[in-house]
Protein backbone atom coordinates (compact mmCIF):
# COMPACT_ATOMS: atom_id res chain seq x y z
CA UNK A 1 0.00 0.00 0.00
CA UNK A 2 1.32 3.39 -0.97
CA UNK A 3 1.12 5.82 1.94
CA UNK A 4 2.45 8.89 0.20
CA UNK A 5 -1.11 10.10 -0.50
CA UNK A 6 -2.87 8.41 2.38
CA UNK A 7 -3.84 11.62 4.15
CA UNK A 8 -6.50 12.91 1.80
CA UNK A 9 -9.66 14.53 3.18
CA UNK A 10 -11.42 11.22 3.33
CA UNK A 11 -8.87 9.93 5.85
CA UNK A 12 -8.66 13.01 8.03
CA UNK A 13 -10.43 12.57 11.38
CA UNK A 14 -13.54 14.73 11.46
CA UNK A 15 -12.50 16.66 14.54
CA UNK A 16 -8.88 15.79 15.17
CA UNK A 17 -8.33 14.10 18.48
CA UNK A 18 -11.46 14.45 20.55
CA UNK A 19 -10.04 15.89 23.75
CA UNK A 20 -13.14 16.88 25.72
CA UNK A 21 -12.93 18.71 28.98
CA UNK A 22 -15.85 19.22 31.34
CA UNK A 23 -13.86 21.84 33.19
CA UNK A 24 -14.93 25.46 33.33
CA UNK A 25 -18.34 26.99 33.08
CA UNK A 26 -19.17 29.55 30.44
CA UNK A 27 -22.48 30.86 29.20
CA UNK A 28 -25.93 30.20 30.65
CA UNK A 29 -28.65 28.86 28.37
CA UNK A 30 -32.30 29.02 29.40
CA UNK A 31 -35.50 28.58 27.46
CA UNK A 32 -35.42 32.32 26.77
CA UNK A 33 -31.98 32.82 25.31
CA UNK A 34 -28.44 31.53 24.91
CA UNK A 35 -25.81 34.13 25.80
CA UNK A 36 -22.75 33.39 23.70
CA UNK A 37 -19.99 35.73 24.80
CA UNK A 38 -22.42 38.66 24.97
CA UNK A 39 -24.19 37.72 21.72
CA UNK A 40 -27.70 36.46 22.38
CA UNK A 41 -29.01 33.82 20.01
CA UNK A 42 -31.96 31.44 20.08
CA UNK A 43 -31.20 28.14 21.82
CA UNK A 44 -31.38 24.98 19.73
CA UNK A 45 -35.09 24.03 19.83
CA UNK A 46 -34.39 20.31 19.46
CA UNK A 47 -32.08 20.32 22.47
CA UNK A 48 -34.51 22.24 24.65
CA UNK A 49 -37.36 19.97 23.62
CA UNK A 50 -35.39 16.87 24.50
CA UNK A 51 -34.24 18.05 27.93
CA UNK A 52 -37.70 19.38 28.77
CA UNK A 53 -39.19 15.97 27.97
CA UNK A 54 -36.49 14.32 30.09
CA UNK A 55 -37.22 16.62 33.06
CA UNK A 56 -40.93 15.91 32.74
CA UNK A 57 -40.19 12.20 32.93
CA UNK A 58 -38.07 12.90 36.01
CA UNK A 59 -41.00 14.61 37.72
CA UNK A 60 -40.03 18.22 37.00
CA UNK A 61 -42.83 19.12 34.63
CA UNK A 62 -43.22 22.86 34.04
CA UNK A 63 -39.70 23.78 35.14
CA UNK A 64 -37.61 25.90 32.77
CA UNK A 65 -34.44 23.96 31.93
CA UNK A 66 -31.20 25.74 32.73
CA UNK A 67 -28.35 24.65 30.50
CA UNK A 68 -24.85 25.82 31.37
CA UNK A 69 -22.41 25.38 28.51
CA UNK A 70 -19.27 23.48 29.44
CA UNK A 71 -16.04 24.53 27.79
CA UNK A 72 -14.87 22.02 25.19
CA UNK A 73 -11.52 21.40 23.54
CA UNK A 74 -11.03 19.51 20.28
CA UNK A 75 -14.43 17.96 19.85
CA UNK A 76 -17.20 18.99 17.48
CA UNK A 77 -19.70 17.97 20.15
CA UNK A 78 -21.20 20.36 22.70
CA UNK A 79 -21.67 19.68 26.40
CA UNK A 80 -23.99 21.37 28.89
CA UNK A 81 -24.84 21.09 32.56
CA UNK A 82 -28.58 20.69 33.03
CA UNK A 83 -30.20 22.00 36.22
CA UNK A 84 -33.84 21.59 37.14
CA UNK A 85 -34.24 25.17 38.34
CA UNK A 86 -33.69 24.81 42.09
CA UNK A 87 -30.22 25.19 43.63
CA UNK A 88 -30.30 21.86 45.51
CA UNK A 89 -31.70 19.71 42.73
CA UNK A 90 -29.56 17.09 41.03
CA UNK A 91 -27.78 18.20 37.87
CA UNK A 92 -27.01 16.26 34.71
CA UNK A 93 -24.60 16.58 31.79
CA UNK A 94 -26.06 16.80 28.30
CA UNK A 95 -24.06 15.89 25.22
CA UNK A 96 -25.39 17.46 22.03
CA UNK A 97 -24.09 16.14 18.72
CA UNK A 98 -26.66 16.74 15.94
CA UNK A 99 -26.79 13.78 13.51
CA UNK A 100 -25.69 15.86 10.52
CA UNK A 101 -23.80 13.03 8.83
CA UNK A 102 -23.09 9.34 9.13
CA UNK A 103 -20.03 9.95 11.31
CA UNK A 104 -22.01 11.82 13.97
CA UNK A 105 -24.79 9.21 13.90
CA UNK A 106 -22.26 6.42 14.46
CA UNK A 107 -20.51 8.43 17.17
CA UNK A 108 -23.75 8.92 19.10
CA UNK A 109 -24.66 5.25 18.79
CA UNK A 110 -21.19 4.29 20.04
CA UNK A 111 -21.54 6.66 22.97
CA UNK A 112 -24.72 4.92 24.10
CA UNK A 113 -23.83 1.31 23.30
CA UNK A 114 -20.27 1.33 24.59
CA UNK A 115 -21.18 3.49 27.60
CA UNK A 116 -23.96 1.14 28.71
CA UNK A 117 -21.74 -1.88 28.11
CA UNK A 118 -18.94 -0.48 30.26
CA UNK A 119 -21.41 0.43 33.00
CA UNK A 120 -22.77 -3.13 33.02
CA UNK A 121 -19.22 -4.43 33.34
CA UNK A 122 -18.59 -2.29 36.42
CA UNK A 123 -16.30 0.22 34.73
CA UNK A 124 -16.74 3.65 36.42
CA UNK A 125 -18.33 5.62 33.58
CA UNK A 126 -21.33 7.93 34.12
CA UNK A 127 -24.84 6.54 34.05
CA UNK A 128 -26.75 7.28 30.84
CA UNK A 129 -30.30 8.39 31.65
CA UNK A 130 -31.80 9.40 28.34
CA UNK A 131 -30.87 9.15 24.66
CA UNK A 132 -32.53 10.87 21.71
CA UNK A 133 -30.71 9.77 18.58
CA UNK A 134 -33.03 11.69 16.28
CA UNK A 135 -31.78 14.92 17.85
CA UNK A 136 -28.31 13.75 18.81
CA UNK A 137 -28.77 14.24 22.54
CA UNK A 138 -27.52 12.13 25.47
CA UNK A 139 -28.32 12.97 29.11
CA UNK A 140 -25.95 11.42 31.61
CA UNK A 141 -24.69 11.56 35.17
CA UNK A 142 -22.87 14.73 36.22
CA UNK A 143 -19.39 13.90 37.50
CA UNK A 144 -18.51 17.45 38.52
CA UNK A 145 -15.71 19.68 37.29
CA UNK A 146 -12.50 18.12 38.64
CA UNK A 147 -10.48 16.29 36.02
CA UNK A 148 -7.27 14.47 36.82
CA UNK A 149 -5.42 17.40 35.25
CA UNK A 150 -7.05 19.78 37.75
CA UNK A 151 -6.51 17.42 40.66
CA UNK A 152 -2.78 17.13 39.98
CA UNK A 153 -2.39 20.89 40.26
CA UNK A 154 -3.29 20.69 43.96
CA UNK A 155 -1.45 17.63 45.27
CA UNK A 156 2.11 17.28 46.48
CA UNK A 157 2.42 13.58 45.69
CA UNK A 158 0.45 12.31 42.69
CA UNK A 159 1.34 8.65 43.33
CA UNK A 160 -1.85 7.70 45.24
CA UNK A 161 -4.21 9.05 42.60
CA UNK A 162 -2.18 7.54 39.77
CA UNK A 163 -2.34 4.15 41.51
CA UNK A 164 -6.15 4.38 41.54
CA UNK A 165 -6.16 5.45 37.90
CA UNK A 166 -4.05 2.43 36.93
CA UNK A 167 -6.42 0.10 38.77
CA UNK A 168 -9.35 1.57 36.84
CA UNK A 169 -7.42 1.31 33.57
CA UNK A 170 -6.75 -2.40 34.06
CA UNK A 171 -10.41 -2.96 34.90
CA UNK A 172 -11.42 -1.03 31.77
CA UNK A 173 -9.08 -3.05 29.58
CA UNK A 174 -10.02 -6.49 30.90
CA UNK A 175 -13.68 -6.18 31.92
CA UNK A 176 -14.51 -3.81 29.07
CA UNK A 177 -13.36 -6.42 26.55
CA UNK A 178 -15.68 -9.12 27.91
CA UNK A 179 -18.79 -9.26 25.77
CA UNK A 180 -17.68 -6.26 23.72
CA UNK A 181 -19.19 -6.15 20.24
CA UNK A 182 -16.87 -4.48 17.70
CA UNK A 183 -19.95 -3.50 15.68
CA UNK A 184 -20.62 -0.83 18.31
CA UNK A 185 -17.46 1.07 17.27
CA UNK A 186 -17.92 4.34 15.42
CA UNK A 187 -14.53 4.36 13.69
CA UNK A 188 -12.76 1.01 13.39
CA UNK A 189 -13.46 -2.22 15.29
CA UNK A 190 -9.81 -2.60 16.26
CA UNK A 191 -6.73 -0.51 16.78
CA UNK A 192 -4.59 -2.15 14.12
CA UNK A 193 -1.85 -1.36 11.62
CA UNK A 194 -4.23 0.42 9.27
CA UNK A 195 -5.19 2.84 12.06
CA UNK A 196 -1.55 3.29 13.04
CA UNK A 197 -0.46 4.12 9.50
CA UNK A 198 -3.44 6.06 8.11
CA UNK A 199 -4.83 7.84 11.17
CA UNK A 200 -1.64 8.36 13.17
CA UNK A 201 1.54 8.22 11.11
CA UNK A 202 0.11 9.87 7.98
CA UNK A 203 -1.82 12.31 10.15
CA UNK A 204 1.48 13.23 11.82
CA UNK A 205 3.25 13.58 8.48
CA UNK A 206 0.68 15.78 6.75
CA UNK A 207 -0.79 17.81 9.63
CA UNK A 208 2.36 18.24 11.70
CA UNK A 209 5.49 17.73 9.60
CA UNK A 210 4.22 19.29 6.39
CA UNK A 211 1.41 21.55 7.60
CA UNK A 212 2.78 22.86 10.89
CA UNK A 213 6.56 22.33 11.06
CA UNK A 214 7.03 23.24 7.40
CA UNK A 215 9.17 20.21 6.58
CA UNK A 216 9.71 20.27 2.83
CA UNK A 217 10.82 17.65 0.37
CA UNK A 218 9.77 14.09 -0.27
CA UNK A 219 8.33 12.78 2.99
CA UNK A 220 7.48 9.47 1.35
CA UNK A 221 10.89 8.38 2.61
CA UNK A 222 9.19 7.91 5.99
CA UNK A 223 6.81 5.26 4.66
CA UNK A 224 9.14 2.41 5.54
CA UNK A 225 9.52 3.80 9.09
CA UNK A 226 5.77 4.04 9.54
CA UNK A 227 5.22 0.48 8.37
CA UNK A 228 8.03 -0.75 10.61
CA UNK A 229 6.73 1.07 13.69
CA UNK A 230 3.19 -0.23 13.10
CA UNK A 231 4.49 -3.76 12.59
CA UNK A 232 6.47 -3.70 15.85
CA UNK A 233 3.59 -2.12 17.78
CA UNK A 234 1.27 -4.88 16.56
CA UNK A 235 3.36 -7.76 17.90
CA UNK A 236 1.27 -8.29 20.98
CA UNK A 237 -2.24 -9.28 22.01
CA UNK A 238 -4.93 -6.95 20.72
CA UNK A 239 -7.95 -8.37 22.55
CA UNK A 240 -8.25 -5.70 25.27
CA UNK A 241 -10.64 -2.77 25.41
CA UNK A 242 -8.80 0.36 24.29
CA UNK A 243 -10.12 3.81 25.19
CA UNK A 244 -7.75 5.54 22.71
CA UNK A 245 -7.80 8.90 24.48
CA UNK A 246 -6.91 7.92 28.02
CA UNK A 247 -5.53 11.27 29.19
CA UNK A 248 -6.08 13.50 32.19
CA UNK A 249 -8.97 15.54 30.79
CA UNK A 250 -10.96 12.37 30.20
CA UNK A 251 -10.35 11.08 33.74
CA UNK A 252 -12.50 12.67 36.43
CA UNK A 253 -11.90 12.70 40.18
CA UNK A 254 -15.46 12.55 41.45
CA UNK A 255 -16.82 11.72 44.91
CA UNK A 256 -13.45 10.40 46.00
CA UNK A 257 -13.28 7.97 43.08
CA UNK A 258 -11.92 7.80 39.55
CA UNK A 259 -14.45 8.07 36.71
CA UNK A 260 -13.95 7.94 32.94
CA UNK A 261 -15.53 9.96 30.14
CA UNK A 262 -15.23 10.26 26.34
CA UNK A 263 -15.30 6.52 25.65
CA UNK A 264 -17.10 6.60 22.29
CA UNK A 265 -13.86 6.10 20.35
CA UNK A 266 -13.22 2.81 22.14
CA UNK A 267 -12.36 -0.41 20.33
CA UNK A 268 -10.28 -3.55 20.84
CA UNK A 269 -6.51 -3.19 20.92
CA UNK A 270 -3.26 -3.73 22.84
CA UNK A 271 -2.95 -2.75 26.52
CA UNK A 272 0.13 -0.56 25.99
CA UNK A 273 -1.57 2.22 24.05
CA UNK A 274 -3.74 3.62 26.84
CA UNK A 275 -0.94 3.61 29.41
CA UNK A 276 1.19 5.43 26.83
CA UNK A 277 -1.60 8.00 26.48
CA UNK A 278 -1.52 8.56 30.24
CA UNK A 279 2.26 8.60 30.56
CA UNK A 280 2.94 11.08 27.72
CA UNK A 281 -0.20 13.12 28.38
CA UNK A 282 0.54 16.66 27.10
CA UNK A 283 -1.76 18.24 29.69
CA UNK A 284 0.15 16.93 32.71
CA UNK A 285 3.59 16.97 31.03
CA UNK A 286 5.14 14.50 33.48
CA UNK A 287 8.95 14.36 33.67
CA UNK A 288 10.63 11.25 32.32
CA UNK A 289 11.25 9.82 35.80
CA UNK A 290 7.56 10.04 36.68
CA UNK A 291 6.55 8.59 33.31
CA UNK A 292 8.90 5.66 33.72
CA UNK A 293 7.60 5.03 37.24
CA UNK A 294 4.01 5.09 35.98
CA UNK A 295 4.71 2.58 33.22
CA UNK A 296 6.61 0.27 35.59
CA UNK A 297 3.78 0.45 38.14
CA UNK A 298 1.30 -0.49 35.41
CA UNK A 299 3.52 -3.35 34.26
CA UNK A 300 3.75 -4.66 37.82
CA UNK A 301 -0.05 -4.68 38.11
CA UNK A 302 -0.37 -6.31 34.69
CA UNK A 303 2.17 -8.99 35.63
CA UNK A 304 0.15 -9.84 38.75
CA UNK A 305 -2.93 -10.44 36.60
CA UNK A 306 -1.34 -11.94 33.48
CA UNK A 307 2.35 -12.87 33.99
CA UNK A 308 2.74 -14.13 30.43
CA UNK A 309 2.01 -10.68 28.99
CA UNK A 310 4.96 -8.85 30.55
CA UNK A 311 7.43 -9.66 27.75
CA UNK A 312 4.97 -8.69 25.00
CA UNK A 313 4.28 -5.42 26.78
CA UNK A 314 7.97 -4.51 27.06
CA UNK A 315 8.56 -5.25 23.38
CA UNK A 316 5.59 -3.31 22.02
CA UNK A 317 5.22 -0.41 24.46
CA UNK A 318 7.98 1.87 23.03
CA UNK A 319 6.45 1.64 19.55
CA UNK A 320 2.92 2.24 20.85
CA UNK A 321 4.22 5.31 22.69
CA UNK A 322 5.72 6.62 19.44
CA UNK A 323 2.40 5.99 17.69
CA UNK A 324 0.51 7.91 20.36
CA UNK A 325 3.01 10.76 20.29
CA UNK A 326 2.68 11.08 16.52
CA UNK A 327 -1.11 11.12 16.88
CA UNK A 328 -0.88 13.88 19.51
CA UNK A 329 1.31 16.07 17.30
CA UNK A 330 -0.93 15.53 14.28
CA UNK A 331 -4.03 16.38 16.30
CA UNK A 332 -2.59 19.52 17.90
CA UNK A 333 -1.28 20.75 14.57
CA UNK A 334 -4.64 20.16 12.88
CA UNK A 335 -6.68 21.71 15.71
CA UNK A 336 -4.48 24.79 16.01
CA UNK A 337 -3.68 25.47 12.34
CA UNK A 338 -6.80 24.20 10.53
CA UNK A 339 -9.58 24.60 13.06
CA UNK A 340 -8.13 27.76 14.62
CA UNK A 341 -7.99 26.43 18.18
CA UNK A 342 -4.77 28.24 19.00
CA UNK A 343 -4.74 27.12 22.65
CA UNK A 344 -3.33 23.79 21.49
CA UNK A 345 -0.16 25.40 20.12
CA UNK A 346 1.42 25.59 23.57
CA UNK A 347 1.53 21.80 23.75
CA UNK A 348 3.27 21.22 20.40
CA UNK A 349 6.85 21.90 21.41
CA UNK A 350 6.70 19.74 24.59
CA UNK A 351 5.14 16.95 22.53
CA UNK A 352 7.92 17.26 19.95
CA UNK A 353 10.53 17.11 22.73
CA UNK A 354 8.89 13.97 24.09
CA UNK A 355 8.93 12.30 20.67
CA UNK A 356 12.62 13.08 20.31
CA UNK A 357 13.35 11.55 23.71
CA UNK A 358 11.25 8.48 22.97
CA UNK A 359 13.04 7.87 19.68
CA UNK A 360 16.40 8.56 21.30
CA UNK A 361 15.83 5.67 23.71
CA UNK A 362 15.06 3.21 20.89
CA UNK A 363 18.21 1.93 19.13
CA UNK A 364 16.20 0.70 16.16
CA UNK A 365 17.73 1.38 12.71
CA UNK A 366 14.29 0.92 11.17
CA UNK A 367 13.29 4.25 12.70
CA UNK A 368 16.40 6.19 11.66
CA UNK A 369 14.76 8.31 8.89
CA UNK A 370 12.07 9.38 11.38
CA UNK A 371 14.70 10.16 14.02
CA UNK A 372 16.63 12.33 11.54
CA UNK A 373 13.50 14.14 10.33
CA UNK A 374 12.37 14.98 13.85
CA UNK A 375 15.88 16.04 14.88
CA UNK A 376 16.07 18.59 12.04
CA UNK A 377 12.91 20.46 13.10
CA UNK A 378 13.65 23.80 14.73
CA UNK A 379 11.59 23.84 17.97
CA UNK A 380 11.84 27.63 18.13
CA UNK A 381 9.13 27.93 15.45
CA UNK A 382 6.61 26.73 18.04
CA UNK A 383 7.51 29.22 20.75
CA UNK A 384 8.32 28.27 24.31
CA UNK A 385 5.33 25.91 24.52
CA UNK A 386 6.01 24.86 28.09
CA UNK A 387 3.28 23.53 30.35
CA UNK A 388 2.98 24.64 33.97
CA UNK A 389 5.10 22.59 36.34
CA UNK A 390 2.87 20.46 38.60
CA UNK A 391 3.62 20.34 42.33
CA UNK A 392 5.57 17.22 43.12
CA UNK A 393 5.83 16.21 39.49
CA UNK A 394 9.54 15.59 39.72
Amino acid sequence: MKTGRCFGNRHRPRSGNDHVSTVGLTEIMTAERFNDGGREIQPPPDLLETVTRFLTREGSEGEVPRLTALKGDGSARSFFRLNRGTPLSRSFVVMWNPPADNASVRENLACERIGKHLKRRGVPVPEIYHVDHRRGCVVMEDLGDTSLQDHLEHVEDPSPVFERVLEVLLRLQADGARGFDPRWCCQTPRYDRAVMILLEACYFREAFLRGCAGVAGDLDRLDRCFFHCAEMASRGPGRFFLHRDFQSRNIMVSGGGIRLVDWQGGRLGPPGYDIASLAIDPYTDLPDTRRDFLVEAYLSMLRDRAPSMADDFRRTYPYLAVQRNMQILGAFAYLSRVRGKRNFERYIRPALDRLRRLLGRMPDPGLLPLVETVREIDPAVFGCGTSPVRPGSG
